[in-house]
């Protein structure tokens, strides 16, 4: 049998998750209902492992952007509300099936479903409006309001669980004009659908760093999505990874300069003093960038950062770990506390969110501590 540090895996810290969901839930009133991210696999932290922890921590809501997302959680035995951000309109009977509440972005969708539900004789199935505030991604216009605002009172087939935007540049302070003008048209807009049902839905409209720098607005619900696996360029100081993504070495050689160049393309060269190398069974079909090779990153290996050296290969890649003690079988930190995901990311010219969600899941998730 495997143990849990035997292959390559990506830990998740309980620990780190329960310090940064009380971060943010110590920046919210108390009534104020709190809906984590799942999407993309949990932003490839796994969804299933995280959606758990978040349903013990306290969780309102989750949210996935396909319905195949929330189908698995619901398989896996998660209960919470699952809001679908962006479904289509091609699976509403699967998404019923299984309790999932779509996002309605515009008329059409919002047609189909309820032809889909007054078919399956479905009456006050919980929806959840979107309002474009200015990101121009989804959501009804302001120019659309009106002809939403008359025909949900005729449409008994929903009930509409909450109205929301999103905000596009909560995270850059130079951009705070805009920011507080999509608040303000979301402001406008929806008591005016409100106002047409006779009840009044939850608002939201915070994403991770709205909740950090504009409280103020929590509404009725925010979004928790980077902030809750340890990403902020706010608060860093009271976050912790939620992730660290470790593996084995594999092999260890020591050469010298007559035995040639490592690896494909011969790119990685070896000193006239002789190089210590370390094989390592992750690659680029792991996440592991083509770009960071080459020495242009290092991991942690007991304690010390060690670099790449020649190309990253599929599975496998190589470092230079000469002049550090080692053997086979000691752990390699990719990503975690040092070097970061944050880190990494700004090597590659890229953000967090893609260095997560470029893990595959061949890669085990593991919750620790």
């Amino acid at each position: 049998m495997y143990r849990p540090d035997d292959f390559s895996r990506l830990e998740i810290s309980l620990g780190a998750c329960k310090n940064n969901y009380s971060y943010y839930r110590s920046l919210l009133k108390n009534n104020t209902k709190l809906l984590v991210l799942m999407k993309a696999n949990a932003y490839g932290h796994g969804a299933v492992e995280f959606a758990k922890l978040m349903e013990e921590q306290g969780a309102d809501y989750l949210a996935v952007a396909y319905p195949v997302e929330g189908m698995e959680l619901r398989n896996a035995g998660v209960h919470l509300p699952i809001l679908v951000l962006s479904g289509g309109t091609d699976f509403f009977n699967e998404m019923i099936d299984f309790r999932l509440e779509p996002a309605i972005p515009n008329m059409y969708t919002l047609r189909c479903l309820t032809e889909v539900l007054r078919k399956r004789n479905e009456q006050g199935y919980p929806i959840h409006i979107k309002l474009d505030t200015g990101m121009h991604r989804l959501g009804f216009m302001s120019s659309e309001i009106q002809e939403l605002a008359d025909f949900l009172p005729q449409c008994h087939e929903v009930h509409v669980k909450s109205i929301y935007s999103h905000l596009a540049t909560a995270d850059d302070p130079s951009m705070d004009e805009f920011t507080l003008a999509q608040i303000e048209m979301f402001q406008r807009n929806a008591p005016k659908l409100s106002e047409a049902l006779g009840y009044k839905p939850m608002y939201h409209i915070l994403n991770s760093a709205g909740i950090e720098r504009f409280s103020q607005y929590q509404f009725d619900m925010v979004r928790l999505g980077i902030g809750i696996y340890g990403v902020s360029p706010f608060s860093a100081d009271k976050l912790q990874s939620a992730a660290s993504f470790k593996c084995k070495i594999l092999q260890i050689k020591t050469l010298k300069e007559g035995d040639g160049a490592i690896g494909y393309s011969r790119n990685g060269k070896i000193a006239s003093a002789g190089t210590v190398i370390a094989t390592i069974p992750v690659g680029y079909a792991d996440g592991i960038d083509r770009r960071l090779g080459n020495g242009h990153f290092s991991f942690m290996l007991n304690g010390h950062r060690v670099p790449t050296i020649g190309n990253i290969c599929m599975d496998m890649c190589m470092l230079d770990i000469t002049g550090v003690e080692a053997k086979v079988g000691d752990t390699v930190c990719i990503f975690g506390k040092e070097p970061s995901a944050v880190e990494m990311a700004k090597e590659l010219g890229t953000i967090p969110y893609e260095i997560f969600t470029s893990v595959p899941r061949r890669i085990e998730r593991i919750v620790v501590d």
